[in-house]
């Protein structure tokens, strides 16, 4: 199994990013929590991954931290839960704020994720309640890069030419409905803003901390 890779970052975009490792281009799937904490292309990046191989695909998915991988694992064994889904959840909310939820049975939060209903939202509940102290007293890098921290995570920027037609884009990509990508990004939208900043807010309007 790939359980970490170290390399340049060659192309970062929501959802994936493309790691150059000893001349070879591993795609890996990220949540937008880690692709928030992404240095700048050409620099040096390292990622804790999950290798998951099936019947008509292989799929290599990355986390920042070893904490949000090994959540990662957790979150698949639970009934109903792949790793898309389980992707999904650590998109709009970080392991410390899942285990918050899980510890305080914070149902309403968990049912704002694209893809999470109620019966899951109570499955992951039960389920995660017990799995969580596995959890306890992992290390939490600052950020995928060589340096910097969670809090002075750099300002990323897309190239696009509408910052609001791509953060817009990218939530219906994560599984949120159209209607609801685009009442969520005209909320915080502000003249000036990038596509990462707004899809930072946005997330974290539909998803309380």
């Amino acid at each position: 199994m790939i359980g970490r890779i170290r390399g340049i970052l060659v192309e970062k975009t929501p959802g994936q990013a493309l790691v150059e490792c000893s001349g070879l281009g591993y795609e890996v799937d990220i949540p937008y929590t880690t692709f928030f904490h992404l240095p700048e292309v050409g620099q040096e990046v390292t990622l804790h991954t999950h290798f998951v191989v099936r019947e008509d695909a292989q799929s290599l998915y990355g986390f920042v931290s070893r904490l949000d991988r090994n959540l990662f694992r957790l979150l698949i064994k639970v009934n109903g839960v792949g790793p898309k889904l389980a992707a999904g959840i650590l998109s709009g909310l970080d392991a410390k704020q899942f285990i918050r939820c899980v510890e305080g049975r914070d149902i309403t939060s968990l049912v704002k994720l694209p893809g999470v209903g109620k019966k899951t939202a109570e499955r992951l509940l039960i389920e995660m309640a017990d799995r969580i102290s596995q959890l306890e007293g992992q290390f939490i890098p600052a950020s995928a890069g060589t340096a910097g921290s969670e809090t002075d995570a750099p300002e990323l920027s897309f190239t696009a030419h509408n910052p609001a037609d791509e953060a817009e884009a990218a939530l219906i990509a994560l599984g949120y409905k159209p209607q609801e990508a685009a009442r969520a990004i005209t909320k915080v939208a502000e003249e000036g803003m990038s596509s990462e900043a707004l899809i930072r807010l946005a997330l974290r309007n539909m998803i309380p901390a």
